[in-house]
């Protein structure tokens, strides 16, 4: 019911301000078109189709604020004068009032603002569609901004969050093609992320791991978190004084080498999500200021660390070839890759998606790369995907999400932003490293304690292997001719099983080249006799 009430009033907004307009007549679905007789008693107004876009949003919460936020950042699909209006919701929504914010920061923290800080401002610095802003000065001196999260709104998120679960059941049961988009998990995906975005303290650990990953860094400068002020609902940290990234005037007046400014954004993106495997996931221009100092060498500040993420090894590693094999046109290794990867069916023909891809990336590829939007390929390749039963990744939806923002940021610094030349080189090298014969160790003196829990398993493991070759001829039909033990059959475990057992001699005594040697072997022979 809660769910009803709230369609019912996002229906009564879209109306009130003619949100049908902003679709082309073609475009709109017939049940639209049946309704224009009674769209007709909302008037259009003054406002232009931007502003009725944004305060439609407004109006509707959080969820559709932060739609709105991404729809900002992306001038390549969306009108200019709607990315102007939407903008605003970047750091400019409506403020709860004064008074309300005081009282939540004293219920907190258990003391007046006037004993906790030695000034406290009253006027909101930013508001936000979860939290507000405001400035204040501690006891010793230093400047900060308090935030809280805005009364009531767990309310409003729980609803929002029942109807998307409705209609994504609805999408689920009615839609072959809704299915394969998996939309009840991509739901339960965001209601995590945004259950989290309430939780400050939670918020001020992301910023605290994000600073320390960047510690002393030139590209990006995370502000300190003052703990002893921090609670579920209220955060206090150092106050910065940067411009704004979408304040252009202000940075081409400082001389700001925009063109590294843009890099520098890419540079971050890919040093978070593969090096340090912890990503700012919610990289929206509001969020994002650039450094007065070293305008030639510009450095990033970045604030609001409710929404982060990472990846599996295995995500990681199967993201950077599929990007690689896209830069070298190399669709083959892009069709075999998302089937390894159980991105699309095994049963999935390698050729056909092969040829699928290639006629959507090549007349792409066919502009000069910096004025290739690497969103406009992720959308074709997505509506190519529906014919290969691609299955939506929810762990990719964050990361995807990132990209976005990083790239229509990076455009309105630098239009001639080259992503695909900045990304090339970066991967190439991370997938180098990654098997460079240092970190081959590194990686196996972590994991080499959680295989010797598992060593007294491996005769058990053994025995099921054998059995299983053993009972393989009573599954064939009935007619089939009883296969003959081939001589040697049980080689390759008796050897796989004394390499293991070799290898755990030195092991224990001190790590060395031999013992990871014998032990590799070793699995890598039972391995392949259990194919």
């Amino acid at each position: 019911m809660m769910a009803f009430f709230r369609l019912l009033k996002i229906m009564r907004v879209a109306a009130r301000y003619r949100l049908d307009l902003l679709l082309d007549g073609q475009q709109q679905p017939w049940w639209l078109r049946c309704s224009k007789p009674l769209l007709i008693l909302f008037p259009k107004g003054e406002l232009s189709r931007g502003q009725r876009l944004r305060h439609a949003l407004e109006e509707l919460g959080p969820i559709f604020i932060k739609f709105g936020q991404l729809l900002s950042t992306r001038p390549d699909l969306v009108p200019a004068d709607i990315v102007r209006e939407l903008n605003h919701l970047q750091d400019n929504v409506a403020p709860f009032s004064e008074r309300e914010f005081q009282d939540i920061v004293e219920r907190s923290l258990g003391q007046p603002v006037e004993e906790l800080f030695a000034e406290f401002s009253p006027a909101p610095l930013a508001s936000a569609s979860v939290a507000q802003v405001h400035t204040a000065t501690l006891k010793s001196g230093e400047d900060v901004v308090v935030k809280a999260v805005r009364p009531g709104i767990e309310r409003t998120i729980a609803e929002d969050i029942a109807l998307l679960f409705r209609l994504a059941r609805l999408v689920e049961r009615f839609s072959q093609d809704g299915r394969r988009l998996r939309p009840v998990e991509i739901v339960e995906d965001y209601q995590h992320t945004i259950l989290n975005e309430l939780n400050l303290q939670m918020e001020a650990a992301n910023a605290c791991q994000l600073r320390r990953n960047f510690d002393q860094s030139p590209l990006l400068y995370v502000p300190k978190v003052h703990w002893e002020f921090c609670r579920q609902n209220v955060m206090v940290m150092e106050r910065i004084y940067g411009i704004p990234v979408t304040d252009i005037e202000q940075l081409e007046a400082q001389n700001t080498d925009m063109k590294r400014l843009a890099e520098r954004g890419v540079d971050i993106f890919f040093r978070q999500v593969f090096e340090d495997n912890f990503f700012h996931a919610d990289m929206h221009p509001g969020n994002i200021f650039v450094s007065r100092d070293n305008p030639k060498q510009p450095q990033y500040i970045a604030v609001d660390m409710a929404i982060v993420g990472s990846l599996n090894r295995e995500d990681q590693y199967y993201l950077a070839r599929n990007m690689l094999a896209i830069f070298r046109r190399d669709y083959r290794q892009v069709a075999e890759l998302h089937v390894q990867c159980g991105w699309v069916p095994a049963d999935t023909p390698i050729g056909e998606f092969e040829n699928a891809i290639r006629s959507v990336c090549e007349p792409i590829f066919e502009k000069p790369l910096a004025e290739i939007s690497f969103g406009q390929v992720l959308i074709q390749l997505f509506q190519t995907a529906r014919r290969f039963d691609m299955q939506v990744q929810p762990q990719l939806v964050l990361l995807q999400k990132t990209l976005l923002n990083i790239e229509g940021l990076g455009r309105q610094l630098y239009p001639e932003l080259d992503l695909w030349s900045t990304a090339h080189p970066y991967l190439e090298r991370w997938l180098k490293d990654r098997f460079a014969p240092k970190e081959l160790w590194r990686q196996f003196k972590r994991y080499a304690p959680e295989w010797m829990e598992k060593f007294p398993e491996i005769p058990e493991l053994i025995y099921e292997n054998l059995e299983r070759q053993r009972l393989r001829p009573a599954v064939a039909t009935a007619k089939a001719p009883e296969p003959r033990i081939r001589k040697g059959t049980y080689l390759w475990p008796v050897m796989g099983t004394a390499c293991l057992l070799m290898a755990v001699g030195p092991a224990v005594v001190s790590w060395s080249y031999q013992s990871m040697f014998l032990g590799v072997l070793g699995l890598a022979l039972l391995w392949s006799r259990g194919r």
